[in-house]
């Protein structure tokens, strides 16, 4: 069944369902002697794992990988690289009220009417328990960028409303919702309590920075960059829209005002975004993802059962406020996949 991988070269693909005994991911493509340590990829997973911080699901997973195959004394081999995460704090009973009810706002409606069959169990396979294997993968492709020098990295510009005035990348790390702007982070956490109170949920915007990315990955016309980046993104569950240097703006702009002249040392400003006719152009790449509300929450909703019968519920278990920080690694994860296998595509064909 196709669906389930992504990538050409630096190829992965995640199993599992969020109330199974476990899910992970398989590897395939990664080059051989390229150094990874379980404790590394624990560092990325420790980072989206439930149970932490305002307004977190209370499900508590420990989120341990164990790497089956692929990497040996440290290194890897250059064969598949199977990762292992055990679901450890499952509690189903919640869910067997809505096993023959589409909640609003879920793929239960979706799944049904493709497969003819779902996993109802905290939504199975359409869970964001889904994207731990993502994260795992993640952190092997930027052990590949980092021999390449190139760093990407995440953090919260908006929240339920309220956007970050000012960047301070040192901030990003201190603050749990990874926000660049400390006194909005305070305000995030007051509009989570808020929202969480009401028994409401809030989306927000995430930017993924790539800094150090060389010009020329990429391919012309249905591989472009940016197309992949944004693929990527927007196979995440919760991310609904995604923009790339001035996004939306450009809309509004002049011809004058939108392109980025350049200098003899580069490009003079970048509200290209890093990417120009699909090739990166040496510039700092840069994304936006738009994150819907958790549609889980706790307000009354009008629904339908399987005989499309109407239905009032009140979704009941553990649940998040708002996917904003956990999926942000996840976001990370996802365009460190894109640019792991595009390096890789691009040594393949000998260009720069």
């Amino acid at each position: 069944m196709a669906g389930n991988s992504f990538g050409t070269l630096f190829r992965i693909t995640t199993w599992g369902e969020s109330h199974g005994p476990a899910t992970g991911v398989v590897i395939d493509g990664c080059p051989p002697k390229i150094a990874v340590s379980q404790e590394e990829i624990q560092k990325d997973l420790d980072r989206r794992r439930p149970g932490v911080g305002t307004g977190s699901s209370p499900r508590h997973e420990k989120d341990r990988v164990e790497i089956l195959s692929g990497v040996i004394e440290g290194e890897t081999t250059g064969t598949p690289i199977s990762l292992l995460i055990k679901n450890e704090d499952v509690d189903s009973s919640a869910y067997e009220t809505w096993r023959e009810v589409f909640r609003p706002g879920h793929a239960d409606f979706t799944y049904q009417m493709k497969f003819g069959i779902r996993d109802y169990r905290g939504g199975g396979r359409a869970s964001a328990r889904e994207t731990v294997g993502r994260v795992a993968a993640g952190a092997v492709a930027k052990k590949i960028l980092s021999k390449a020098n190139v760093r990407v990295k995440n953090y919260t510009l908006e929240l339920g409303g309220i956007r970050a005035q000012r960047m301070d990348e040192e901030e990003i790390e201190k603050n749990y919702f990874r926000c660049p702007d400390r006194d909005v982070a305070v305000a995030m956490e007051k509009r989570v309590q808020e929202v969480k109170t009401q028994g409401d949920s809030i989306g927000g915007i995430v930017e993924i920075s790539v800094q150090n990315c060389p010009a020329g990955l990429g391919d012309p016309v249905f591989d472009k960059l940016e197309a992949d980046l944004a693929k990527g993104l927007m196979s995440i569950g919760a991310v609904r829209g995604v923009e790339i240097g001035a996004g939306f703006k450009v809309a509004r702009m002049t011809g004058s005002e939108c392109n980025d002249p350049m200098s003899p040392t580069g490009f003079v400003k970048n509200d290209a975004g890093g990417v120009l006719g699909g090739i990166s152009t040496g510039s700092d790449i840069v994304l936006r993802a738009a994150v819907k509300p958790i549609p889980s929450i706790h307000l009354e909703q009008s629904t339908v059962d399987h005989s499309f019968q109407p239905v009032s519920i009140r979704i009941e278990g553990r649940h998040d406020v708002s996917a904003i920080p956990r999926i942000n690694p996840v976001c990370e994860a996802m365009v460190a996949i894109v640019l792991a296998d595009h390096l890789l595509r691009q040594k393949a064909i000998g260009g720069r």
